[in-house]
């Protein structure tokens, strides 16, 4: 009963912010702050995953959730009495492939919930202010509606030219006070702000034992870096793109965007000449930087259909071919480095539980494995 009334206090609260933040664009929120109370906190909690692994103090999902309403209301008298501390985030790197790691942040659960709530009130605001580009980490998007709409507008349109982009360490690299500036454009809470502030300053704390305090990014895995991430290339990117990029262009141009990787089509080569060549410049002024390796331009048109370059987005490989009646065809297929990622993954699976299942209990759990490969690449 407890947690049903704190949901529906909190989400009154949200639907409130978000119908304001649609009708004002330039309004201010204040008083954020005090929506961090015990009720809204609690209502929060299950949203957390049970099944992650504990940050620095070793309390899982479970324990947390055995004094609940102790930890909860701890946990809120620290943030009214201004007390509150920011716990060490634990790194984990986790391998990818090519032999690279991919670093992890892991709050622990006290600061998790409070950066969820969080996160909704952002959430709340920013969405009445992100653009139809953006597909990261949002409710009602996600890698695979964001693959299939390219694929639709790149069949639809005339687009010729493809910036294949991608930001080196993006998460590594938001600039705190960037980040800060761009926030205060819609919130107006000082006590708000600081939790965020304190959030990013954070201590890291390396699987080798040692203590990092960061100066610039934000933790891939915690809660809040998602939409934090997604406001911070709102400002520097989607809407420099929406407001300066296209009105001088012309032809037709699209930008697709999930997280830090996105693709920029242009219909004439001469408009993507001109945003190639501003693009790094752009970036750098909120202290990022392209990442040579993974950023390109391809020509990619229905008029050359055989000899053809291709790109990917999100896990897929996009190349013109030809439907079964000859006509020009958009095709997706899963981009061969994931493709060869994923047989490994998979070798390397069977080699290690084949031992310990029988055949039929291997087969089954393979085909769990498979089909979550299926549905996301069988489009």
């Amino acid at each position: 009963m407890q947690i049903r009334q704190a949901d529906q206090h909190m989400q009154t609260s949200l639907r409130g912010i978000a119908k304001r933040a649609k009708e004002e664009p330039k309004h201010r929120f204040g008083n954020l702050y005090s929506l961090l109370n015990e009720k809204n906190l609690i209502e929060c909690f299950p949203q957390l995953n049970r099944k992650a692994a504990p940050g620095v103090d070793a309390v899982d999902w479970t324990a947390f959730e055995a004094d609940l309403e102790e930890n909860v209301s701890q946990l809120a008298i620290s943030l009214k009495e201004k007390r509150y501390k920011a716990k060490l985030v634990r790194r984990r790197n986790i391998p990818k492939p090519g032999g690279k790691q991919r670093p992890l942040g892991i709050p622990v659960i006290g600061d998790k919930l409070l950066q969820t709530a969080a996160a909704q009130i952002l959430s709340a605001i920013y969405e009445q202010d992100f653009l139809p580009c953006s597909h990261g980490y949002r409710r009602g998007k996600g890698p695979q509606r964001a693959a299939l709409e390219l694929s639709q507008r790149l069949h639809r349109g005339r687009f010729r030219w493809v910036v294949d982009a991608d930001i080196k360490g993006f998460f590594d690299h938001i600039d705190h006070e960037w980040l800060m500036r761009m926030l205060e454009q819609r919130i107006n809470d000082r006590a708000f702000l600081g939790l965020v502030r304190k959030w990013l300053k954070a201590g890291i704390l390396e699987e080798d034992g040692q203590v990092i305090y960061p100066v610039t990014g934000t933790p891939q895995g915690g809660v809040v870096s998602a939409v934090l991430a997604n406001i911070y290339l709102h400002y520097a990117l989607d809407l420099w793109f929406e407001k300066i990029v296209k009105p001088r262009c012309s032809g037709d141009v699209i930008l697709m965007r999930f997280a830090d990787d996105f693709v920029c089509c242009f219909q004439y080569r001469e408009d993507e000449r001109l945003f190639s060549e501003v693009l790094g410049k752009r970036l750098g002024k909120f202290l990022l930087e392209l990442s040579v390796e993974k950023t390109q331009v391809i020509k990619f048109t229905r008029f050359e259909t055989e000899n053809n370059n291709s790109f990917t987005f999100l896990g897929f490989e996009y190349r013109w071919g030809l439907s079964r009646v000859g006509k020009p065809l958009v095709t997706m297929r899963t981009a061969k480095q994931k493709f060869r990622a994923a047989l490994a993954a998979i070798e390397a699976w069977i080699k290690k539980e084949r031992s310990k299942l029988g055949t039929a209990s291997l087969l089954i759990k393979l085909k769990q494995k498979l089909q979550g490969h299926f549905n996301y690449y069988g489009v």
